[in-house]
Order: structure tokens, then sequence, then C-alpha cells
């Protein structure tokens, strides 16, 4: 973990950036980890994704009302921000890459406002 900063984790995903030396990596990208895959993205796609999401979200709309929406294994296509890859979740998985990349995108945006905004 010393050739990353993690910018946001939570129980089944990390998000983070690779430290600046590090051969093939580019320091505008995030890492996003989730179960068995993973992202390299630039941070407009990030929020692409946190977009992708929320319709995923709305397309289903009776699952946040089911009471067994957190072990359904109804799985509901979530589109990835690449653009020829979409994949199967349920709707606890679903909950938890929101929870990821809507963190991801809180502590990237906070780290731009001290690091910048704030020091004029």
């Amino acid at each position: 973990m010393e050739d990353v900063d993690v910018i946001y984790h939570n129980e089944t995903g990390i998000s983070f950036k690779w430290k600046n030396g590090i051969a093939n990596t580019d320091e505008n990208r995030v890492q996003l980890v989730f179960k068995d895959m993973g992202f390299y993205l630039l941070p407009e796609e990030v929020v692409v994704f946190s977009e992708n999401i929320q319709i995923a979200k709305h397309r289903n709309p009776n699952c946040s009302r089911c009471i067994s929406s957190e072990i359904c294994e109804r799985n509901i296509l979530l589109k990835s921000p690449l653009q020829k890859m979409d994949f199967a979740v349920n709707a606890f998985e679903l909950n938890e890459i929101c929870d990821l990349v809507e963190g991801t995108i809180f502590k990237m945006r906070l780290h731009y406002y001290l690091e910048f905004e704030s020091k004029n």
C-alpha cells in the first residue's frame, strides 16, 4: 500500500491514485477496485460512472422498496464508464459501488477545494 494514495474505501472496494514515479501510471487517473473488477479512470469518467449508477437505480425502482433487496439475486445491468463494457450486479452490490463512487467523488472534490480553491 506504500505505492498508492487511498482516496476512499468501503467493505467491498477501494479507490486510490498511484503515487508519482510508478511506471506506466497516470497521476490524473483514479483506480477503482470492486470485487474482482478494476477500473482506471479519469475524474470525469468517475462522474459518468456515478450517473450510470443513478440511472441503474432509477431503472429498478421496485428494488428500493423490496424488503429483500439486500439479498436479492436479481441482476441489474450497470453501464461502466467504458464505452463497450457493462456488467450485472445485484441490489446490494449496486449500493456498495454507489457508495464507493460517491465517496471517491466527494474526497476528490474536497482535495481539490483544499489544495486550490481555499488558498485564494
